[in-house]
């Protein structure tokens, strides 16, 4: 078959390297200069890593990316360690990344602690199937079942920080569950930055004969139409068309057998308007918030005690969720002696922080770096650089599952993969592969 692949990241590419094993051609259409999506990385002259626009690192349980960098035969480029993961709590920070962490977390009496590790003991142990959770609210069941103090001091500001007042309460305990049952002490990076990976597998894809289109912007997909005895046309018969920007003068590239789109929900709407008013809908009522995040190169370290990553409540008055000293994880070496610093948040897109400069952002975020490192001065920066995404982080409210719509949409040929349906997992590198993988599988059938 010629398929055509609408994206080029981590679904994308990973879709794509499976069609083209199985003997299919396969064009992928990315508006970007370089594969990598969300995880796509940037670096200066004097960096011989990249490092990501928006953070991300890889979990020891990872097996659909470990699996995809077997075939690859660049799983010994993999590199896993165990960085020190901190909360704020009465202004300092606390590990709380290990059961004996917990233990000794003096924010809550002894068998309040007892309790919260036993609630997430059974979590990540004992139960099987998350979606038996999903009727339930996080909000509800931890401060049933992990006690009040517990979730107030621990699990609120998290949740509070990643989905904001308009949803933290709604989301389900499914998506919790997954966070806990996935996640390990064990974060992984790739030789290079994650770029390099995403570059070894679009390398791959183009030598297994795959075409990828940089910098083409798809406006729309739809079936060709086929003329009839009666001199009419018929919509909907056909292969598929992709047009591609710009608007005023779209061009008909190619006509292809089927089409995957790995987009946002909404955007998926836009470029195939014919999909039914059923299937519309459930895309467009897909909840999502965007993402900032600030990187920046520092002359020296910011965190006295060598940790990795911070986790902030945004009701101290932090105006972001969470900073991590990078060069805690990969070593500064790599960056020309620069440390490197993420500061990142989740806000919805109509959040008056979206619309601020570059500049503006910058002030506002390193004016609360003297909290991590009372010593810090503003000249300590070098350089730095703010990105912004619409469509970060999906929002699982309750019963999700009902609503997720499926890969194979009502439109023969026509697909649609998204980090809005890897649920109950989160989005994320491996769970994007996951899903890449399969839909592949149902485009071969």
């Amino acid at each position: 078959m010629n398929i055509a692949i609408i994206g080029a990241g981590a679904t994308g590419l990973s879709a794509a390297f499976d069609l083209l094993k199985a003997g299919h051609n396969v064009t992928i259409y990315e508006a970007s200069d370089k594969p990598g999506g969300l995880a796509m990385g940037f670096k200066q002259p004097h960096w011989d890593w990249t490092v990501e626009k928006f953070y991300h690192h890889w979990f020891a349980s990872d097996a659909d990316l470990l699996g995809l960098a077997d075939d690859l035969g660049i799983r010994n480029k993999v590199i896993y360690k165990n960085p020190t993961t901190v909360s704020y709590w009465n202004n300092g920070f606390y590990p709380l990344d290990s059961p004996l962490a917990l233990l000794k977390f003096p924010g809550l009496p002894f068998l309040a602690r007892l309790q919260l590790g036993a609630a997430i003991a059974y979590l990540k142990f004992l139960v099987s199937d998350g979606l038996s959770l999903e009727n339930q609210s996080t909000h509800d069941w931890a401060q049933r079942w992990m006690g009040h103090d517990a979730y107030r001091i621990v699990f609120e500001p998290l949740m509070q920080g990643k989905f904001g007042d308009a949803f933290y309460k709604q989301v389900n305990m499914s998506w919790l569950w997954a966070r806990l049952k996935s996640r390990t002490a064990s974060l992984g990076t790739f030789e290079g930055g994650f770029q390099a990976f995403f570059d070894a597998l679009a390398g791959k894809i183009t030598e297994l004969g795959g075409e990828i289109r940089y910098g083409t912007r798809v406006e729309r997909v739809e079936r060709e139409q086929r003329a009839e005895s009666s001199g009419q046309t018929a919509e909907g018969s056909g292969q598929w068309i992709v047009r591609v920007q710009p608007s005023a003068h779209s061009l008909l590239l190619s006509a292809f057998d089927k089409v995957l789109v790995t987009t946002s929900p909404r955007l998926m709407s836009q470029l195939a308007p014919a999909l039914p008013p059923e299937y519309l809908g459930t895309l467009t009522d897909l909840k999502s918030i965007g993402a900032i995040v600030l990187v920046a190169a520092l002359d020296r370290p910011l965190s006295p005690h060598g940790y990795y990553w911070h986790s902030l409540p945004k009701k101290e008055g932090f105006p972001y969720l969470a900073m991590c000293e990078h060069t805690n994880f990969v070593d500064a070496a790599h960056f020309g002696g620069d440390r490197i610093i993420y500061c990142g948040d989740y806000l919805p897109v109509s959040h008056p922080t979206f619309s601020l400069s570059d500049a503006e952002i910058g002030e506002l975020y390193f004016a609360q770096l003297p909290r991590f490192n009372p010593q810090f001065k503003r000249d300590w920066v070098k350089q730095f650089w703010v990105f912004r995404e619409a469509y970060a982080q999906p929002v699982p409210l309750l019963n999700h599952s009902r609503h997720i719509p499926p890969t194979r949409t009502p439109l023969p040929g026509l697909f649609f993969a998204s980090m809005s349906q890897v649920y109950p997992w989160d989005r994320g590198t491996n769970y994007a592969v996951q899903i890449g993988r399969k839909v592949a599988r149902e485009m071969s059938d």
